[in-house]
């Protein structure tokens, strides 16, 4: 992700974040219903960045089931430093956490050698055009021959649309780049998905519509696209319910989207986030939102990042969990196995998802995503539990809830046969 916001256009973003409060303001009085399909939420929804398990880095002591190898040291530049000279020592090492750890792993593309492109590094931060597609396809396929059955999941472009991609992230020369990927993954090893270039941000959009009308859906498993917004997280929907449709009308409605990058870069809309009474709840509700929307797999952005998270995973050890990640895991016990049956916004801002879990049991998360409000807790639900973001259980009764940005889950019997 591009994570700074340049300063010559700070005026800019606070004049849209006022023109966008606006609208989110007068959002939050409309109601919406969110009607998932009813699959069990499966661990490897539950994805992360790791920039540094290969080194200093401690594997997190949060569960999650999928890794993104971003920012992790081995993209092309730094696996094939120079022509068939290949460095896999990093990425030998991060291939043997995810097997010892029992995660799945997603390896993304998105930069050119310096000896490979078209431009030389005086353009940097620019990313050069692949000058000879046959040094793309070696890379490639040597890629996929030294991991095959090892890695399964393969990303064939991160953020095209961004402008440090301009000599290469057009949606036709992403087609080329991913026909010539897509056919030698396929060779290697059937059993490997692709999964399209991820655009982001808002003109994402377009730039996703144009690579499916020219055909891109051919060559990808699944849809990718980075879910990124500088608001609270209902404004995902915003981008996530247009690019399922944009799906549909181009004949891939069908095909899993995947949330392959999100979370909350530092910006100054964002900075005034409080860490401990919004944060948690922001990264939970994000959660629940792509599921209940239709995302099938979320991998946030980054558990070890380097102080450029609005809402951080790590202390600045980068290793002890903030209370944003133990809600990561929390929210994980609520969702993993359950059936999310729909999520609903009410006018007053109040969301209501519903759940039946593995065991049988009815439950309900809650939340108001902008303030403190009271909920009536139908008498129908028999509610015997709640559970707060926390992980604190209690016994509770009764007909009235005061909720606010930090969800709470409520739990009924197990249904009667």
């Amino acid at each position: 992700m591009q994570r700074n916001l340049p300063v010559h256009r700070f005026f800019l973003a606070c004049l849209v974040f006022l023109f966008t409060s606006a609208l989110l303001a007068q959002s939050s009085r409309q109601s919406i219903k969110l009607t998932p399909e009813q699959n069990p939420v499966p661990p490897v929804f539950f994805g992360l960045h790791i920039h540094r398990a290969f080194g200093t880095t401690p594997w997190p002591p949060v569960p999650f089931g999928s890794w993104r190898l971003w920012d992790a040291k081995v993209h092309w530049p730094q696996v094939e430093v120079r022509k068939n000279e290949w460095q896999w020592d990093i990425l030998d090492r991060e291939v043997e956490l995810a097997e010892r750890h029992h995660v799945d792993l997603l390896l993304p593309f998105g930069e050119t050698p310096e000896w490979a492109a078209q431009r030389s590094g005086l353009f940097r931060p620019i990313v050069g055009d692949v000058a000879n597609l046959e040094d793309w396809r070696t890379f490639i396929r040597t890629q996929a021959i030294r991991y095959k059955g090892r890695i399964l999941y393969y990303e064939i472009w991160n953020e095209p649309n961004l402008p440090r991609n301009r000599d290469i992230g057009t949606p036709e020369r992403m087609l080329t780049l991913a026909r010539e990927a897509y056919t030698i993954l396929k060779q290697v090893d059937p059993n490997i998905q692709v999964i399209s270039p991820s655009p982001v941000n808002a003109n994402g959009l377009d730039w996703l519509e144009r690579y499916l009308e020219l055909g891109g859906g051919k060559y990808a498993d699944i849809i990718g696209y980075h879910f990124y917004v500088r608001h609270r997280p209902e404004t995902m929907l915003d981008l996530i319910l247009p690019a399922m449709e944009i799906m549909r009308k181009h004949g891939v409605g069908d095909k899993p989207l995947w949330n392959t990058e999100s979370g909350w870069i530092r910006n100054p809309l964002t900075d005034s986030i409080d860490l401990v009474e919004q944060a948690p709840g922001w990264a939970a509700r994000a959660y629940i939102l792509n599921w209940a929307a239709g995302v099938q797999r979320f991998y946030w952005y980054a558990w070890d990042d380097d102080g450029h998270d609005s809402i951080p995973f790590t202390e600045e050890d980068q290793a002890t969990a903030t209370n944003s990640a133990r809600a990561y895991g929390e929210v994980q016990k609520w969702m993993i196995g359950s059936r999310v049956r729909a999520c609903e916004r009410q006018e007053s801002g109040n969301w209501v998802c519903s759940l039946m879990g593995e065991s049988g049991r009815n439950a309900w998360i809650l939340w108001n995503e902008a303030h403190s409000s009271h909920f009536d807790v139908p008498k129908t639900w028999e509610v015997q539990s709640l559970t707060k973001l926390s992980g604190e259980q209690s016994a509770w009764s009764g007909s009235k809830i005061e909720i606010n940005e930090l969800p709470v889950m409520l739990e009924g019997p197990a249904i009667r046969h």
